[in-house]
């Protein structure tokens, strides 16, 4: 089977500008400049390694058909490689969930697994259950990577949870993303534990940067600027859910310029109500209300709740970060920093002899088409 493409190529690293592109049996097997003026531009597969559901169905709580059905969506808007985030459950909740995305590895339909908790602290639990948060426990975690089979790539913790090295270690053992969050750490606890993450071996990353965590303050710069700090010194990847409701626009580019973005890494955060309307939601154990596209957990009183997760895809995030100013390469590394992280980085490319990994959009980045490693995705 042979498809032909008109398209402007775009890259991380730049526009190829106009091509004809040709792929048979999922192999690109021509890219030829072309005087022509295409509707279509080719992208990269973006990447999403922080991700809760879509379509009313959530990685937390859905069984397999229901974690299927999310992961598919996001993978139909040009998502490539895709990491299924739990939050803070208890343990007889936790570990066969866990099995289930598994499963859901094993079928291809997501590259692996992150679990966001639950040794985070309650007090920046944000949508976190904080009755399921506990201190750190390498024993749990090691129930937690025989329940995932090789499948968990990344876990949220707080460097001040209990028996932190600990987990650092064992994390860098099993090739686990140490992902700081949830914390109320100072900028001495939080550059103590990046350090001692990075001598371990283990790959650092900030969940979701300034989100559950204290705000920048210039008499006390917090976890922020420890973890701002190391992305510039190249220890740190940071998440940035570059939405326009989880951040500013704003402070997107200022991270963006100070770090460099190949040192952010956008993710949705989505949950279930990504692809639907706005209504009730389920968020691990808690409840959610979603109005104007916004996620926050249901309060018993009408006040507003913490913000619970994310209504956005990635390729929307390059959408908005163009439309506000961002360079379409910029917004393009960092939608791709994934791949490097999970070690697929060959995903970020498009060059002649290589499988597809590609996505088919229009001038407005709606996706017509998607490649993941030579296969189309179908819904």
């Amino acid at each position: 089977m042979t498809d032909q493409y008109v398209a402007l190529i775009e890259l991380p690293t730049g526009s190829l500008g106009a091509h004809r592109v040709g792929v048979a049996d999922g192999v690109i097997t021509s890219m030829q400049p072309t005087d022509e003026k295409p509707d279509l531009r080719i992208l990269p597969g973006l990447a999403d390694i922080h991700n809760h559901g879509a379509v009313g169905e959530s990685f937390p709580n859905s069984d397999l058909d229901g974690c299927r059905a999310a992961a598919r969506y996001h993978r139909l808007r040009g998502t490539t490689t895709l990491l299924a985030s739990t939050v803070s459950l208890p343990e007889n909740l936790l570990l066969p969930q866990l099995s289930v995305l598994a499963d859901l590895t094993d079928l291809g339909e997501i590259d692996g697994i992150h679990a966001e908790g639950p040794f985070v602290n309650a007090c920046r639990c944000g949508a976190q259950n904080p009755a399921a948060i506990i201190p750190g426990d390498p024993d749990l975690l090691s129930r937690m990577i025989e329940a995932s089979r090789g499948h968990l790539k990344s876990i949220t913790f707080a460097p001040e949870t209990a028996r932190m090295r600990e987990l650092v270690d064992m994390c860098a053992k099993h090739g686990i993303i140490v992902s700081f969050g949830h914390t109320d750490a100072s900028f001495a606890e939080m550059n103590a534990a990046i350090i001692q993450a990075v001598d371990a071996g283990a790959t650092v990353t900030a969940t979701h940067l300034f989100n559950a965590m204290p705000p920048l303050h210039h008499r006390d710069p917090g976890a922020v600027a420890a973890l701002v700090t190391a992305a510039t010194r190249g220890e740190a990847v940071v998440e940035l859910i570059a939405d326009g409701v989880h951040l500013a626009d704003d402070t997107v580019n200022m991270v963006l310029a100070t770090v460099g973005a190949d040192r952010v890494t956008f993710v949705s955060d989505a949950m279930a109500a990504a692809g639907r309307a706005d209504g009730q939601y389920i968020l691990g154990e808690l409840d959610v209300t979603v109005a104007a596209g916004v996620a926050r957990l249901s309060t018993s009183d009408g006040s507003e709740g913490a913000i619970a997760g994310g209504t956005s895809t990635v390729i929307e995030q390059v959408q908005r970060q163009v439309q506000h100013g961002r360079l379409l390469h910029d917004a393009l590394t960092a939608a791709t920093t994934g791949h490097r992280l999970l070690g697929v980085e060959h995903r970020s490319r498009i060059e002649v002899g290589r499988p597809a990994n590609f996505v088919v959009c229009g001038p407005d980045f709606t996706v017509r088409k998607v490649y993941r490693e030579g296969q189309e995705v179908s819904p």
